[in-house]
């Protein structure tokens, strides 16, 4: 039996040019589009070969409300979905959108940790979607980086809720990078935000083969590079960029053991150091969401 607790297992953009949105990540990161709309609501599917990846949909579908933000979102497997629930709020943190079924696809709530920043529990129905994707894979996302108020109380909830234990850690003068692993499988780092962003968000990392080719496309395609592409620690080249809507996501390629996110070698000023690297655009909302029958099954109504 596939234990999914605590991996994610589904990423969701929302958005306000599905169109555009469809042709710019297909060019960018090679994912192939998939028409999966039902009657009142479209669906896109972004799939590498036969492996569906992530999803796409309308942010403004049916929400009868204006000032969205564009943004991607995670979903992260749980063994019951309402007991989550339950535990998310106990731990302090907020259900948007209580657990909800998507017939024959999965159950869901979408929440908050205490700190305001949103996700996705998700229970698939089917046992062979839960199998863990690759996180080397070509167009898989391989890591995730949480841009939290105060990592060091978020942790501790996501710990509880998820059961995710610490892995490798990497300090500096201003900050410390925490990384964390779920089932045995390092997936991931949170840090503590800069003050020049505002809010909390989870920040996806998408592999690609050639990160600085990636961002010629990103750049070529109306999206900006906020920062980089720049080297990591391990061998990974990486870099944080917008889409043509204002939906921020990152790239990543040779992903190795250590942090991804926004250390980097200090260079001619001491070789053992890293940097901190700051971001010069502020983070997408993280608002309220409601129910639709997508893949796995939402939409925003922020």
């Amino acid at each position: 039996m596939i234990d999914s607790h605590g991996r994610f297992l589904w990423y969701e953009l929302m958005t306000t040019d599905t169109k555009a949105a469809k042709t710019f990540y297909a060019k960018v990161i090679g994912w192939e589009p998939r028409d999966a709309s039902a009657p009142g609501m479209s669906y896109i599917l972004f799939t590498v070969g036969e492996e569906t990846v992530c999803g796409l949909t309308d942010l403004r579908q049916g929400s009868g409300r204006t000032g969205a933000v564009p943004k991607w979102i995670g979903y992260v497997g749980v063994d019951d979905v309402d007991a989550a629930a339950d535990r998310l709020e106990r731990l302090g943190g907020a259900v948007h959108v209580p657990p909800t079924d998507v017939p024959g696809i999965s159950r869901f709530s979408v929440v908050a940790d205490p700190q305001g920043t949103a996700f996705v529990l998700c229970k698939l129905r089917a046992p062979a979607d839960e199998k863990p994707a690759d996180p080397n894979a070509p167009g898989r996302v391989g890591w995730h980086e949480l841009l939290a108020a105060d990592w060091e109380k978020a942790f501790p909830f996501y710990s509880e809720l998820f059961g995710w234990q610490r892995a490798d850690a990497e300090s500096e003068a201003m900050s410390t990078y925490q990384q964390f692993s779920a089932g045995g499988q390092t997936i991931g780092g949170m840090f503590n935000k800069p003050a020049s962003v505002p809010i909390p968000f989870w920040l996806y990392y998408f592999n690609v083969g050639d990160v600085d080719g990636a961002a010629m496309r990103v750049t070529a395609g109306g999206g900006r590079i906020l920062e980089g592409p720049i080297g990591v620690p391990g061998g990974s080249r990486v870099a944080r960029c917008t889409d043509p809507q204002g939906a921020m996501f990152a790239l990543a390629a040779k992903r190795g053991s250590k942090t991804l996110g926004y250390f980097e070698p200090a260079g001619a000023r001491d070789p053992s150091a890293t940097r901190f690297y700051v971001p010069k655009k502020t983070a997408p909302n993280a608002g309220e969401v409601r129910p639709s029958a997508g893949s796995i099954g939402f939409r925003a109504a922020t």
